[in-house]
């Protein structure tokens, strides 16, 4: 019997917002906006860790822990908000998650003693968790498949300027009025972007509940737990963000001691490299494109590993380029790697939502731990301590990587399989039946 389909008709609604409208350009610049307040928030106290140190009496190991403590409880949050966001709605998560993070930044700028910040800074972190992955699934659902990509780009875009923007305000104000007004000006700016995000967020359209179920859950998360290409990555993530972070941690020690002796607000220029990993996550998507990712994110981690051992240099020309290419190693090797987890889990069968929370688990896991210790290895070595702890992190990362350059596609396994399966049909068959468009 001879079946003729027919495209099926769909609405604008369906569609998702199109590129040029007027409710696209609200989406995009909410999402610009919640990407700036998401990434200033976390890193707002990284540039202020010497004048923490010297407010509470701790040690460097002691003020790091208000990022990692911010770090760590926003990968954990993630596990728990991407399938409650699958049930009760994305626009309404990221209004709370913003609205929160503001609010509890500005008590963060209040708070009497380290043991409270340490707590509000795990409470931001948790709160912070209501962003990232829920703003993906947003722009998947309600924006047009043509504008998906440049949606994206604008959020990402958003989150490396909030990253920079938030260390350079924190800096800025330090200098003038103290790390309670550098705290407390991130939190304004947070407030600001959550406001913004309130009145121009468009609702929800393509959004369908779907309940969580904890048995699919669990199945889901022991495939992702047993691949081992996966496992291999989410080490690679861990690994370098640790390095990444404990670097910049450390760095605001380097530059506040002899001989350099720079002020909060001057240090946090160095923060103006971040740019530089825009440029590289775009370059390295386009060589993983063209050779595949298996090349790439080896060769990133050579270039983040040759940018840390030039900090080592005593120049501070040196230092900033030393860092700048750090950060153009960094960015490369985990946008690739990034990427690869939600190839790679789609291809396996489900759960890139699950296979990404993973991966950013164990990526917020290392910035947290490794991010802490390079507190310890500043007081234990200085420079050289931090470096050599960053370096053993980038090499065991590349040992990670060149692992996988040793295994098989799943594309080319599963093409493999579909041709031999084909195969072993017209075998049965007697001869070759290539029927289209019958029943």
């Amino acid at each position: 019997m001879q079946v003729t389909l027919s495209a099926p008709t769909t609405t604008p609604s369906q569609e998702g917002h199109r590129l040029g409208t007027r409710e696209y350009r609200r989406l995009a610049i909410a999402l610009f906006a919640a990407g700036i307040a998401t990434f200033s928030s976390l890193y707002c106290t990284q540039p202020l860790l010497p004048l923490l140190q010297a407010a509470y009496r701790i040690t460097p190991a002691q003020a790091a822990l208000s990022v990692s403590a911010t770090t760590l409880a926003l990968g954990v949050g993630m596990l728990l908000v991407s399938p409650l966001s699958d049930a009760f709605g994305r626009v309404r998560f990221m209004r709370v998650a913003l609205g929160a993070t503001a609010v509890v930044g500005l008590a963060c700028a209040v708070a009497p003693n380290w043991p409270v910040l340490l707590v509000l800074r795990a409470v931001q972190g948790l709160a912070l968790a209501g962003l990232p992955a829920v703003a993906m699934a947003y722009l998947r659902e309600e924006v047009h498949r043509q504008a998906h990509a440049r949606a994206a780009g604008l959020y990402i875009a958003g989150t490396a300027i909030g990253g920079m923007l938030g260390r350079l305000v924190a800096g800025g104000l330090a200098d003038v009025l103290g790390w309670r007004a550098a705290v407390g000006g991130v939190a304004l700016l947070a407030l600001a972007c959550a406001v913004t995000v309130f009145a121009l967020l468009p609702a929800s359209r393509r959004f369908v509940a779907a309940p969580a179920s904890p048995a699919r859950l669990a199945r889901l998360t022991g495939r992702l737990l047993t691949d081992p290409v996966l496992l291999a990555l989410d080490g690679i993530g861990a690994a370098l963000m640790g390095a990444f972070v404990a670097v910049f941690n450390a760095l605001g020690f380097r530059l506040a001691a002899d001989p350099y002796r720079l002020s909060a607000g001057v240090a946090g220029l160095v923060f103006l490299v971040y740019p530089i990993g825009s440029l590289a996550s775009a370059l390295a998507g386009r060589a993983a494109g063209r050779f595949g990712q298996r090349p790439v994110v080896p060769a990133g981690v050579v270039i983040m590993a040759a940018g840390g051992l030039l900090t080592l240099a005593g120049p501070l020309p040196l230092i900033i380029a030393g860092l700048a290419v750090l950060t153009f190693g960094f960015f490369a090797a985990h946008g690739v790697a990034s990427g690869w987890v939600a190839a790679r889990a789609q291809l396996g069968g489900g759960g890139t939502g699950q296979a990404s929370a993973l991966y950013l688990l164990a990526y917020y896991l290392g910035s947290s731990v490794f991010g802490a210790l390079s507190g310890r290895a500043w007081s234990a070595g200085g420079w050289p301590a931090v470096t050599a702890m960053t370096v053993a992190l980038t090499v065991a990362g590349g040992l990670l990587a060149l692992a996988l350059t040793r295994t098989r596609p799943l594309a080319q396994a599963a093409g493999e399989r579909a041709a031999a399966e084909r195969a072993a049909g017209e075998r049965a068959a007697g001869a070759p039946a290539a029927v289209t468009g019958t029943t």
